[in-house]
């Protein structure tokens, strides 16, 4: 796994072995998305809703550090299956309501994906400190889809 960070971005990198499509349907599908994003006691998602389609809401909900409830919405901007999604990122646990922009590339050879996230637009030190989880999160999605095959 690699990391990038700028002033105002994150970006983490993973490989998988696993097809491109596989993961996407992974960081989709709301059932499927809620049995990986996150682990029992520090983050639990609970609650996804999703309209994959370029202007569609998307709304993650759980439990987060200290068994408090967390929301975060957003709207897709852009997807491009099985290689590219972003999507708006506005987490309720930040006291400054910033809204930042999570994008997903996939780049699969000989049947291993390349996941890069990047998140953009963490213009606070409060808003980057509060989003270190990604490697934690690329590396519950690489079990998931490992595992499950």
């Amino acid at each position: 796994m690699s990391a990038t960070r700028a002033d105002d971005t994150i970006v983490e990198e993973i490989t998988i072995k696993a097809p491109a499509d596989r993961i996407f349907e992974a960081l989709t599908n709301p059932e499927e998305c809620m049995k990986w994003w996150g682990y029992k006691g520090q983050f639990e998602t609970t609650h996804i809703e999703s309209d994959l389609r370029p202007g569609g809401r998307r709304v993650m909900r759980g439990t987060g550090m200290g068994g408090r409830p967390f929301t975060v919405t957003g709207v897709y901007r852009e997807i491009e299956r099985p290689r590219l999604l972003v999507f708006t990122w506005r987490p309720d646990w930040q006291g400054d309501d910033t809204e930042s922009v999570v994008r997903w590339d996939l780049e699969e050879k000989a049947g291993v994906t390349t996941v890069r996230v990047t998140h953009s637009g963490l213009a606070t030190e409060s808003s980057r400190t509060s989003h270190r989880g990604w490697p934690n999160i690329l590396t519950w999605l690489r079990s998931h889809v490992e595992r499950a095959g």
